[in-house]
Parts: C-alpha cells; sequence; structure tokens
C-alpha cells in the first residue's frame, strides 16, 4: 500500500505539472490586454508612485509574461512553489490570504451538506433497492428525479421566498445581522450559523439525488447476487443478508463518488455561495472572475486540479480497505 501511494503520488505531481502549464498558456494567450489595463489602472490611482511603464514592467516579470511561454511557465512555478501567488487585483490582499479567509466557510458548508447528504441518501437509495416496485421506491425515485433536476437559482429564489419573504424567519443573503456586532461571541455564532442554514438545505436538496439513484442501483445489483440468494436459502436473517452482506459490497462503487466528494468540501459552492453571498472561496472565485483577477483565478484553478487529483487518490485508497480482495502490488 505505501509503494503504491508514493507511486500515485508521483504520477499526481506530474499530471499535476501539465495541468499547471495548461492553465499558464490560458493566461499568457488571453485577449484583451489584461496586464496592460492592470498596470494602467495602477498607474492611475491617487497616490500612485510607479508610472504604467514602470507596472507593466514589474507584472510582466512577476509572470515572466517577457521571457516566452517555456521560462516564463517555470518562473511563475517557481514562485507558486514557494507560496507566493501574488496579490489578488480584485481584493487588494495577497492570493493566499483571501483564500484563508474565505476557505474556512466553504468547509463548513460543504461538511454540514456531506453529512446530511449521506445520512439522507444512502439510507433512501438501500429503502428503495429493497422494496423494488413498491411505493417507497416510486416515491424514492420521484424525489431523486426533482432533486437532480432541479435548478441551483430555481431552488435558492423558492427558500427565500417561503423562509424570508413570507415567514421571515432568516435572512434572505449575507452572513450576519444588522445587530451582529451587539451580540455575544455565542450569539454572533449562532447567528452566522443561522445565515448557512438556506444555502445548506440547497445544496443537500441538489446533491441527494444524484448518490440515492446511485446507491439504489448498485444495492439492486447486489441484492440479484448469486451469494445473496445463497445466504437467504440456507436461512440467513434477512436484516444480516441486507446490512452484512448486500451494504458491504455496494460501499464497493460509492467509495469512488465519495472520494470524490471529500476534497469538493474545500473548493466551494460557487453558485450557492453566490445566491447567498456568502463568503466563501467559491464566492471570491466568481467575483475574481468577473473582475479579470488573474492571480487569484490561477491560484483557484491550481487548487481545484490538487483537489482532483487528491479525491482520485483517495477513491483508489478507499478500494483497498473496503474491498479485502482488491490488493494493490
Amino acid at each position: 500500500m505505501f509503494k503504491y501511494t508514493v507511486k500515485r503520488l508521483l504520477y499526481s505531481v506530474i499530471i499535476l505539472f501539465f495541468v499547471m502549464f495548461i492553465i499558464y498558456i490560458l493566461m499568457y494567450n488571453m485577449p484583451g490586454g489584461y496586464i496592460e489595463t492592470k498596470a494602467r489602472e495602477l498607474a492611475s490611482r491617487p497616490g500612485a508612485t510607479k508610472s504604467y511603464s514602470e507596472w507593466l514592467a514589474d507584472l510582466n516579470a512577476q509572470y515572466g509574461m517577457d521571457k516566452g511561454i517555456v521560462v516564463g511557465y517555470f518562473t511563475w512555478l517557481g514562485s507558486a512553489a514557494r507560496g507566493q501567488w501574488g496579490d489578488s487585483w480584485a481584493w487588494t490582499i495577497p492570493v493566499t490570504q483571501e483564500f484563508r479567509n474565505t476557505v474556512w466557510y466553504s468547509f463548513a458548508l460543504g461538511c454540514i451538506s456531506f453529512v446530511f447528504e449521506i445520512l439522507i441518501a444512502i439510507p433512501l437509495g438501500i429503502a428503495a433497492a429493497k422494496k423494488q416496485y413498491s411505493f417507497t421506491d416510486y416515491f424514492t425515485t420521484v424525489v431523486s428525479m426533482v432533486c437532480i433536476s432541479m435548478p441551483t437559482f430555481f431552488l435558492a429564489t423558492i427558500l427565500k421566498y417561503v423562509f424570508s419573504v413570507k415567514l421571515g424567519w432568516l435572512d434572505i443573503s449575507g452572513m450576519q445581522s444588522r445587530f451582529y456586532q451587539e451580540l455575544t461571541p455565542f450569539g454572533q455564532f449562532l447567528d452566522v450559523a443561522k445565515h448557512f442554514i438556506m444555502p445548506a438545505i440547497t445544496l443537500i436538496i441538489i446533491s441527494i439525488g444524484g448518490l440515492m439513484r446511485y446507491t439504489r442501483t448498485n444495492m439492486l445489483e447486489v441484492l440479484n447476487s448469486d451469494y445473496i440468494r445463497t445466504a437467504r436459502a440456507k436461512g440467513v436473517p434477512e436484516k444480516e443478508v441486507i446490512n452484512k452482506h448486500a451494504f458491504r459490497n455496494t460501499l464497493i462503487p460509492l467509495v469512488t463518488t465519495l472520494g470524490g466528494m471529500l476534497p469538493g468540501l474545500f473548493s466551494g459552492a460557487l453558485i450557492t455561495e453566490t445566491l447567498f453571498s456568502i463568503r466563501g472561496i467559491g464566492y471570491a472565485s466568481y467575483t475574481s472572475m468577473t473582475q479579470a483577477d488573474i492571480p487569484f483565478i490561477m491560484f483557484y484553478l491550481a487548487f481545484l486540479s490538487i483537489l482532483t487529483l487528491l479525491g482520485n487518490l483517495i477513491s483508489d485508497l478507499l478500494y483497498g480497505i473496503v474491498d479485502p480482495r482488491v490488493r494493490l502490488e
């Protein structure tokens, strides 16, 4: 397992190297002269200490734009490897600082939705498979299809209308109420948590449908296997057949999905966070993209690439834990 993990990590480093090269090429060939525009903006600010030509030279040197694609890429990669991603043009602070300021809000929101998604989707998927073609199965199928088909912005609008406009229980957006500064520390925590309710519900509803259908399909395949029929013929209690034999083998394909979800806890929910004005990493990346904040966009794309490779590695390692028949040589 150790040798396999090291080998996969080395492969991941190579893949990441070329992915980041593609990201740099996209930045290098972006039309519109964004570096010239930024240099002009910096030079025109009140109290600017550098001229347009000086800012242009600094920005070109920072991203290696004056050295060609290959040499420039290694210049930028060397700075990135040292944690020097530059300053965000949209947030006017270092990119890594904006990342630290926002990523934990996304992580909290992702954790809440991830836990409830597993607790809701997997039991319902198993229940639907156990009672195929029953009311439970049909009901679960309808619910899952509605959740899969529900657009995020439409669901968010319904929740805002019901809980904010009609009932007045929750604020329509944002992360703090008007009286946030007057609250105790525990009251401030509850106030922020209250603003996370509708975004969390949105993520849970739009996520459970796919996992529910996936669980049902895999559970049905396992229940129709020969060893399940043999266990039932030998008089093994149905509860033990489901919980001990069928469910464990159902987990094998599920780890692919769940392993990919774990790194997603840090990547943020761009649409949901933007709709509810949650200052997470998804909201920050959307704002940066609309304002052509190249330093932050490059960092965010590299961050997503790392999370994707990590998710694939986690999935492969979980196979050996869930299924003893899997041997990694």
